[in-house]
């Protein structure tokens, strides 16, 4: 199976634990069979791997979240990145050349695309398997997946059957309805469109070169910043006359939101929380290392983060973008493909970070020419570059790198350090990257 999962967006309404470099299919939420806690996109690719060991897995995202996808699938996984955000027809189009041009994936192959973050149990993925199957040997262009409704929701498109056959031609597709209109199109058999679709390879760089004029892979990715931000509904599924939809009636949730998210959760609470007993339907979520205490709530949702507090009445929760999106602020918790940081302190002049490395994994060799900076490790053994010259490192050990000075740090086992920068002018984009070499 050839499958592409779409990992755009920044989930806004999952703030404070998701932003601009930390998207909501990142945060680990869920709890595994070992105790851990797993994220959206660990869960998913592990349940594709559960269902088919040989799935041919790609990411198609935004070049802010390729740290975050090595940091949490590994080094290995596909990655197709877009050079900016144009929706998910150009996504789905770039995602295609590269299967096509760089990965040597034939004409011929099914591909399925479908979101990162779905909350589904395995046999989601093995209807995947069989969409795909059909798309590669069936005689229309385009299947899709139609979600059995639950309710009559007003967030989804509907796609409307021609039959209540498990597999139908399509009749017509419907915008978001109010409500009312959602019951009348589930009395027709419609289904909730679950943004997943499959196709022959070719198919789809057929219809891309019809629209967009490209050469290949490397002349695509050159001009993407200059296509123009359309859906995949819109530009090509909506124009297709050979199409079918597969209806899935398992379990299905958009974890969207704050009140579908911790309907997901196993415990009321993750993190350091206590709830008393007058608390009802109450979710904590804290990633600081302080406690919160709830005391006779109804129907909230708490959550604490670095990059804020959120306390909501969970309904209202829905409807939080647009006082998120009037936050302007220091991001300040991050996951690299070497590690994480946490910023700690912001005062006037200086910034304290607190920064983990992955075993086997280090910074790139940089300088600052605005800031001194002063590491002090304190958990793990690792090396320093400064100035091209080598050093053992473990806790206690403190190295200090004045501006101008090319310096890193490599991990031999997991490492933390606090890092102190100092200058008239923080910023993140005074940083040189710089050749390494050893003195």
């Amino acid at each position: 199976m050839n499958i592409v999962l779409l990992s755009g967006g920044s989930g806004k309404r999952l703030w404070p634990l998701s932003n601009d470099t930390r998207s909501k299919q990142f945060i680990k939420i869920f709890k595994t069979a070992d105790g851990e806690y797993e994220s959206m996109v660990q869960r998913v690719y592990r349940q594709i791997r559960s269902v088919d060991k040989e799935a041919d897995i790609t990411i198609a995202t935004s070049k802010s979240q390729v740290s975050a996808i090595h940091n949490q699938l590994g080094e290995n996984v596909g990655v197709s990145v877009e050079p900016c955000r144009r929706d998910t027809f150009p996504a789905i189009v770039l995602a295609a050349a590269y299967l096509h041009d760089v990965r040597g994936i034939s004409e011929q192959e099914a591909v399925v695309v479908c979101p990162v973050d779905p909350y589904v149990e395995e046999d989601y993925f093995e209807a995947l398997r069989r969409l795909g199957e059909r798309a590669e040997t069936g005689n229309d262009n385009l299947v899709l997946m139609g979600i059995e409704p639950t309710y009559p929701s007003a967030k989804y498109g509907y796609i409307i059957p021609e039959s209540k056959d498990n597999i139908s031609r399509v009749s017509v597709f419907k915008e978001k309805p109010t409500e009312e209109t959602a019951k009348e199109y589930i009395a027709q058999g419609a289904l909730w469109n679950g943004g997943v679709f499959a196709f022959r390879l070719e198919y789809v760089l057929r219809r891309a070169h019809e629209l967009i004029e490209f050469t290949d892979y490397q002349d695509l990715f050159a001009k993407y910043d200059s296509l123009t931000k359309i859906s995949f509904d819109y530009a090509v599924v909506e124009h297709e006359h050979h199409i079918e939809v597969m209806r899935f009636a398992g379990m299905w949730k958009d974890m969207g939101t704050w009140n579908t998210l911790t309907e997901a959760m196993e415990s009321d609470h993750i993190g350091k929380a206590i709830l008393n007993e007058r608390c009802e339907n109450v979710h904590v979520v804290n990633e600081l290392n302080v406690p919160v205490l709830c005391m006779g709530l109804k129907d909230v949702v708490v959550s604490a983060s670095p990059e804020g507090i959120l306390v909501s009445d969970k309904n209202q929760s829905s409807y939080i973008k647009p006082y998120v999106d009037e936050i302007n602020q220091q991001i300040m918790f991050a996951e690299k493909s070497w590690g994480s940081f946490q910023v700690i302190d912001i005062g006037e002049g200086s910034m304290t970070i607190k920064v983990t490395l992955n075993p086997g994994h280090g910074m790139n060799y940089h300088s600052h020419a605005l800031r001194d900076e002063v590491w002090t490790v304190i958990s793990g053994r690792g090396r320093t570059i400064v100035d091209g010259v080598e050093r053992s490192v473990g806790a206690g050990d403190v190295i200090q790198m004045p501006a101008g000075v090319p310096h890193t740090i490599l991990a031999d086992t997991k490492l933390q350090v606090i890092e102190v920068q100092i200058g008239s002018e923080i910023s993140v984009h005074d940083k040189k990257k710089i050749e390494r070499c050893l003195k």
